[in-house]
């Protein structure tokens, strides 16, 4: 229930250019997350699109990225960030259509857990991409500039 509630909160921040990820996901609609699988809906919005009209391939990067850390987040209750991260794509998606996104937590190798992640347009079921993220706990502290 946290890791829903996370990603339905990052939904609401208004989009602004300092935040990436707030862009990418502002509209997200998280319809479940538990028990490793996360299922959400999203309609592209025209600041997601390039000058064709399509959904920009870096907001979908973050969006599996985002949700891939959600799926993980239902399971094991902590935040784990991406060490790897490989995108096929299948289609296009446009501005104003429907799509959804699911996650699901595929295998754990000692801190290392993997996520598929699927984008298919709500309608036609037409896959889009289908995104591999292996992610890690991070140890990492602020860096402090010594200047």
């Amino acid at each position: 229930m946290a890791a829903k509630k996370w990603l339905e909160s990052l939904s609401r921040i208004k989009p602004t250019l300092g935040r990436f990820s707030s862009v990418s996901l502002s509209g997200i609609h998280a319809i479940s997350a538990d028990h490793g699988r996360v299922l959400c809906s999203f309609c592209i919005p025209a600041y997601l699109t390039d000058a064709e009209g399509f959904w920009q391939t870096g907001a979908i990067a973050t969006v599996m990225d985002v949700v891939g850390a959600v799926a993980i987040m239902s399971t094991e209750h902590t935040l784990k960030v991406t060490t790897d991260l490989a995108i096929s794509f299948f289609s296009q998606a446009k501005f104003q259509e429907d799509v959804e996104i699911e996650a699901q937590t595929i295998e754990q190798k000692g801190k290392l857990t993997m996520v598929v992640v699927h984008i298919r347009k709500k309608g036609s079921k037409h896959l889009v991409a289908v995104g591999r993220l292996w992610m890690a706990f991070s140890s990492a502290r602020p860096f402090e500039s010594k200047l």
